[in-house]
């Protein structure tokens, strides 16, 4: 004869839920999140986000994201769409990166908040064109410098370091903005997405190719100039950082790695710290590099002789 096992009663699980639900909603367990609609003001929200991307997309590269119907006769019209929903839906989440500028507790001004999230969206709308024109750069420095790309459509169509690119270039522009939050979290939409993690704070000149792209990392205060071809697995990174009272990191020190124009980083390097690679650059794949380098110069491993070669069993 089988036990039985004890009936929860069901006051007894009524009880333990709200127990639960009491300390999960007790206002001392939540540091860091504070800020939640203290007087109802909005928290970003990460489908919007991914919606202001896909409309920035559509109207960098008409056609090969979202609508395919455009057409040259219907494109004005396609485009003051798009720009329109743009307006409102990134107006909405620039007030919502706002609320988080006020001290935790203090409730911001919405109002004021609201009138400034609506000019700062104005002045990014203003920058749409100059980030088309920094893409289609990427896009055709892209296919310039790969022999396996048929066409800049193929890029624009499938190539990781574009999509990454088109992320960047949106959050870059919220960031000089300003804009608290949302810029980082555009970024981390194209890192999860393609592997490459480029941080809205670095400035990125026109003409990038990132090959491949898996692994690459770019740092915050990173530079880096025109016409750049960046490698799989290749880190702009810091070397060590100022620390202040509490030993903790000092924020906006430059302290990564000036890149010039021209330059060729091959696949799995490591580049750290506040150092410049000058112009027309060329470095070797699995370096390790902490020091200046000068305009033309050539970085490769030594020699292959501490490769061992084992003979077949």
């Amino acid at each position: 004869m089988s036990r039985q096992q004890p009936i929860t009663k069901d006051h007894d699980t009524a009880d333990m839920i709200g127990t639960t639900v009491s300390s999960l909603a007790a206002a001392e367990t939540l540091p860091g999140v504070c800020h939640t609609r203290l007087q109802g003001e909005p928290l970003p929200n990460h489908d919007d986000t991914r919606r202001i991307v896909e409309l920035c997309r559509h109207l960098f590269f008409p056609g090969f994201y979202a609508n395919s119907q455009v057409r040259r006769d219907n494109l004005l019209y396609h485009i003051g769409i798009a720009v329109d929903q743009l307006r409102s839906i990134l107006s909405r989440q620039i007030t919502a990166g706002l609320c988080f500028e006020t001290e935790c507790g203090t409730p911001p001004d919405m109002k004021e908040t609201a009138a400034r999230a609506k000019r700062l969206t104005m002045q990014f709308i203003e920058q749409l064109p100059h980030m088309r024109a920094l893409l289609a750069a990427d896009a055709e420095a892209t296919y310039r410098g790969d022999p396996a790309a048929n066409s800049t459509e193929e890029v624009i169509f499938s190539y990781p370091g574009l999509r990454a690119l088109t992320c960047h270039r949106i959050a870059h522009a919220l960031h000089k903005l300003g804009v608290p939050v949302i810029p980082r979290m555009i970024s981390e939409l194209a890192h999860s997405e393609t592997g490459i993690d480029l941080h809205p704070g670095a400035t990125i000149g026109p003409g990038l190719m990132i090959d491949h792209g898996t692994g690459v990392v770019v740092g915050a205060t990173s530079i880096i100039g025109e016409n750049v071809k960046i490698y799989q697995g290749v880190t702009l990174g810091a070397r060590s950082f100022a620390r202040d009272a509490d030993n903790n990191p000092v924020k906006g020190v430059p302290r990564h790695p000036i890149v010039g124009r021209d330059v060729v980083i091959y696949a799995n390097t490591t580049i750290l710290g506040r150092i410049t690679i000058g112009d027309s650059a060329v470095i070797g794949g699995n370096l390790w590099v902490t020091f200046d380098v000068a305009p033309g110069e050539r970085l490769v491993q030594s020699s292959p002789t501490n490769i061992v070669r084992l003979p077949a069993e």
